[in-house]
């Protein structure tokens, strides 16, 4: 078996673990940083809308343009007066996007580009889109959404509990945050690609989450008819038994992933793969972060508030307390060679059982009744 393999089936055991639950308020404070961090990105950077929410114009050139892609970005803002985004194809061809343009000015645009890159106007094709149908795109984002949590809540209260709900909903917008203010600190175009990475890891942070529910679910059946252990406790566990589950499926998730954004959108240049590449990679990292440091540990916090937790708890504290002073005790005693037992004391001083005191007793006496 590989050590990995070995380390998963000791934790599962409970042969060894670590203390997430325990120390849950350093993962907080650290969840609460990168939270601030993420929101002042997207105050202060805001959001690079693509032009599929903003609106504007997307001019495609043939394959093999000699031009390059910072001259052509030079070209398209002199001819549009706004900022433009310029990527390079995988045939050769320039894919231009100008975005925040009305409709009416794409004509002209594209004369003036079509002559600045030596072009026939009518090689350089151009797709329009309209700022309406931009913001329709935009609210089916939110609404698509609105809805995925809405029916998250509504399946882990009725499958679980409203506590395990509540805990899953807190970890889906920390990584909702978090995926989002990278997109802001990095600068990366927001598409509707982005939309579907953000679903797709919201969902696959829910299946890490889940996973881990079900285990304390399972194991904390009937929890408060015994003493040996708090729901904390158990939560532990199961975080710990499906640990190594939880990393071995987010590293194969994330190599793949990692190979599209740093592989295909760094050094090959395809530009078009970071929007979606970016927020699976993120996303992945930050689910599978949460399902262990933020979900679990908000459950436990929840659950041990109620009254019979509560008890449950004293009442465990108070074995672990009375184990501990009896072992304490236990270790102080005085050893058999310091403390004689009373009975080898007593045979000391009289002698050994079932032996008469002194075999002279009568001597020189006729046995039987005097005479």
């Amino acid at each position: 078996m590989s050590k990995l393999g070995d380390l998963g089936a000791r934790l599962h055991r409970g042969e060894i673990s670590y203390d997430f639950v325990g120390k849950r308020k350093i993962w907080y404070g650290v969840s609460i940083l990168i939270t601030i961090t993420a929101i002042l990105g997207l105050a202060v950077r805001g959001l690079n809308m693509g032009i599929e929410f903003k609106g504007g114009a997307v001019f495609t050139t043939p394959t093999h343009m000699s031009t390059s892609v910072a001259k052509a970005e030079e070209y398209a803002q002199d001819a549009a007066g706004h900022e433009a985004v310029v990527q390079k194809l995988g045939n050769g061809s320039l894919r231009i996007q100008i975005a925040g343009i009305d409709t009416d000015k794409s004509d002209q645009i594209k004369q003036t580009l079509a002559k600045d890159l030596n072009l026939d106007p009518e090689k350089l094709a151009a797709d329009l889109v309209g700022p309406s149908w931009g913001e329709q795109i935009a609210n089916k984002a939110w609404e698509g959404l609105a809805i995925f949590m809405v029916l998250v809540v509504i399946y882990l209260a009725i499958a679980f509990e409203w506590r395990m709900a509540v805990a899953a909903f807190v970890a889906l917008i920390h990584d909702i945050t978090i995926t989002t203010g990278i997109y802001a600190l990095v600068g990366f175009e927001v598409t509707p690609g982005t939309v579907i990475g953000l679903l797709t890891i919201l969902g696959y942070s829910l299946y890490d989450t889940v996973v881990v529910f079900d285990s304390l679910k399972e194991q904390t059946k009937d929890i408060t008819k015994q003493t040996r252990f708090t729901y904390s406790d158990i939560a532990n566990q199961s975080i710990n038994g499906t640990l190594v589950r939880s990393i071995n499926t987010t590293v194969v998730a994330l190599l793949p992933v990692a190979g599209l954004l740093f592989i295909g959108g760094g050094f090959l240049g395809a530009g078009t793969l970071n929007d979606i590449s970016l927020s699976l990679f993120v996303g992945l990292a930050a689910g599978a972060y949460s399902s262990i440091f933020i979900a679990t540990p908000l459950v436990a916090d929840l659950k041990e508030a109620e009254p019979q937790m509560k008890a449950l708890k004293k009442r465990v504290l108070a074995k672990r307390a009375q184990a501990a002073t009896e072992e304490e005790l236990a270790g102080t005693r005085p050893t058999a060679v310091d403390e004689p037992d009373d009975d080898a004391a007593a045979a000391a001083v009289v002698g050994p059982r079932n032996q008469p005191a002194s075999r002279g007793r009568g001597r020189g006496r006729p046995s039987g009744k005097r005479r």
